[in-house]
């Protein structure tokens, strides 16, 4: 069967099966003389976006920030950063993005303010202004330590102490990022007018940073310890982190969440064509999670979590994701994603010694596009880019100084996009970036993979297209097929169409024997792999994918 051209997504469910790619601006593109990102400077590389064949683009945080998290400590929800730029220089990248056919969405990160947003000073200059309970503030236990156990992700107590107000106030990451009181209705109205202003510039969606962190027991109950042990489960941090040794089952996630996520909703269903995407750190409960926040069409669109962010990449442990997202999250929607700001590059956590590192990248490619769902690419996957390994003395992440060296940090993503391979920071910069661009990056430049058969730059332009050609392959049904050996196979069907994908995610020959159920019609050339096919089996080599059309 011939494939059809690409189809842009459309219309109020344009999201559901999308591609979204996303930029960290600090690291996209410098403006001469300056060693970060503008959005300028990703207004520049637009087209770049839009040749890959995606739908929509995510924005890290832009706004303005004290960036002592790197942008995720908010000081003015309603403004652009100098560092980053201008408002008029963002309704000019919205507006060139548009004319793209790219969707728009940002980060929105409103479970936590900076402690130098106007909000927060004013909240701890007394116990009674206007604002004294738009955080989280409580008083010390008798003998003067904090209220509770509650830990933050970034290190030690989620308390920190405030000599003005002679109280605590609660924190999830920094110290400087104090956590707002959604169960303030006022606090609830300011930050959706927020999102109204963004609406009204005209951003298609949001990412919305720790959806499930919005709300606190109001209590103060005690975490109890992690008893609770799902094999294979995402975890909210690393194992170094004394964060897990708790089940978080008062700090976040709390019953309230659910309304408030109706009232954003509805707000953004006030506008055309608007989607959101929350991102769900939840532990053992992340499905369970996902499946409430976004079942029904008055919450949340999607979700997505970190069962996929982890360095297992087997049949095995897909299979399970996504048979656990198809019963426990049956009538919500996943977002799939390999990586992103927050964790190590996939092609470096799924390669083993030996391995092709392009082979790699576009096997994980092909996989995830594959999946019923929709997906998010992080810049510089496209060019199959490993994890930075960064020096100490050039870290700018407080996460990895406050772990270092258990854990270094997420510096080792974020590192700058290299566009031209013989510019001596990868046409990125002029000057030194903020975070040094790896020599091994350098080499895998844009310029140096363009117009290259068989480069990752190519396959994911290719494989990308094969998808937006086939519609079974974004909204249609899935099924696992029975294997006994380790691969991954399944059918989807949309319509008229119905499609079998077959993956070897080792790195031994294997063979696959078609079943007496699946009548296969034609076999398919999917981009970049060209595995045997006699009719009733399959040959794949390691690392290899098969797909046909069927009856």
């Amino acid at each position: 069967m011939a494939t059809s051209g690409p189809i842009k997504k459309s219309g109020a469910d344009w999201w559901r099966g999308a591609v979204i790619y996303q930029i960290y601006p600090r690291s996209y593109q410098a403006p001469d003389g300056s060693g970060s990102g503008t959005i300028k400077g990703i207004t520049r590389r637009l087209p770049h976006v839009a040749s890959l064949g995606v739908d929509a683009i995510w924005l890290s945080p832009f706004f303005k920030s004290p960036m002592a998290d790197m942008g995720y400590d908010v000081s003015d929800y309603c403004d652009v950063d100098p560092l980053f730029g201008t408002l008029s220089d963002f309704d000019e990248m919205v507006a060139e993005a548009h004319r793209l056919g790219l969707k728009v969405m940002i980060d929105q990160v409103i479970s936590h303010s900076s402690d130098q947003h106007p909000w927060f000073k004013e909240s701890r200059a007394s116990r009674d202004n206007p604002k004294a309970d738009w955080y989280i503030w409580a008083d010390p236990k008798p003998d003067g330590t904090a209220p509770n156990n509650w830990l933050s992700i970034f290190g030690g107590p989620a308390w920190e102490w405030d000599g003005v107000r002679r109280q605590y106030y609660m924190h999830n990451f920094l110290n400087s990022q104090p956590d707002l009181n959604f169960h303030n209705p006022d606090v609830q109205d300011a930050l959706l007018d927020t999102v109204k202003f963004w609406l009204e510039r005209g951003v298609d969606g949001f990412r919305l940073d720790t959806v499930n962190y919005y709300f606190h027991d109001k209590t103060l109950r005690d975490n109890p310890p992690m008893q609770i042990q799902v094999e294979g489960a995402a975890q909210d941090a690393p194992d170094t982190n004394p964060y897990t040794y708790q089940n978080h089952l008062y700090d976040k996630t709390q019953p309230e969440n659910i309304e408030f996520l109706k009232r954003l909703r509805a707000l953004l269903d006030q506008y055309d064509d608007r989607a959101t995407v929350g991102e769900v750190g939840d532990g053992y409960r992340s499905l369970e999670t996902v499946a409430a926040y976004t079942a029904g069409d008055d919450k949340l669109h999607m979700c997505y979590t970190f069962d996929l962010l982890s360095p297992d990449f087997s049949a095995a442990h897909i299979r399970k994701c996504v048979t656990a997202v198809e019963t426990q999250a049956a009538n919500g929607w996943i977002c799939w994603a390999f990586s992103n700001h927050d964790v190590p590059r996939h092609v470096s956590r799924f390669m083993a010694a030996g391995d092709s590192q392009d082979r790699v990248a576009k096997i994980a490619l092909t996989t995830l596009l594959s999946l019923r769902g929709s997906v998010c690419l992080y810049q510089g996957e496209e060019l199959g880019l490993t994890e930075a390994d960064i020096a100490y003395e050039d870290l700018q992440d407080p996460y990895g100084m406050r772990f270092w060296p258990a854990f270094k940090g997420r510096d080792g993503c974020r590192t700058p996009m290299v566009w031209d391979a013989g510019q001596p920071y990868g046409g990125f910069s002029t000057v030194k970036p903020w975070l040094p661009v790896p020599e091994e990056h350098r080499i895998r430049a844009v310029d140096a993979q363009q117009g290259m058969t068989g480069s990752v730059l190519s396959h994911y332009r290719d494989t990308l297209a094969f998808r937006a050609g086939h519609p079974a392959m974004t909204e249609g049904d899935f099924h696992f097929l029975q294997v006994n050996q380790d691969l991954l196979a399944f059918t989807r069907r949309q319509g008229d169409q119905a499609l079998l994908f077959v993956f070897n995610l080792t790195r031994e020959a294997q063979s696959f024997i078609v079943p007496d159920t699946v009548s296969v019609k034609e076999q398919l050339a999917l981009p970049g792999f060209k595995p045997g096919f006699d009719g009733a089996v399959v040959k794949l080599d390691g690392f290899d994918a098969f797909c046909a059309t069927i009856g």
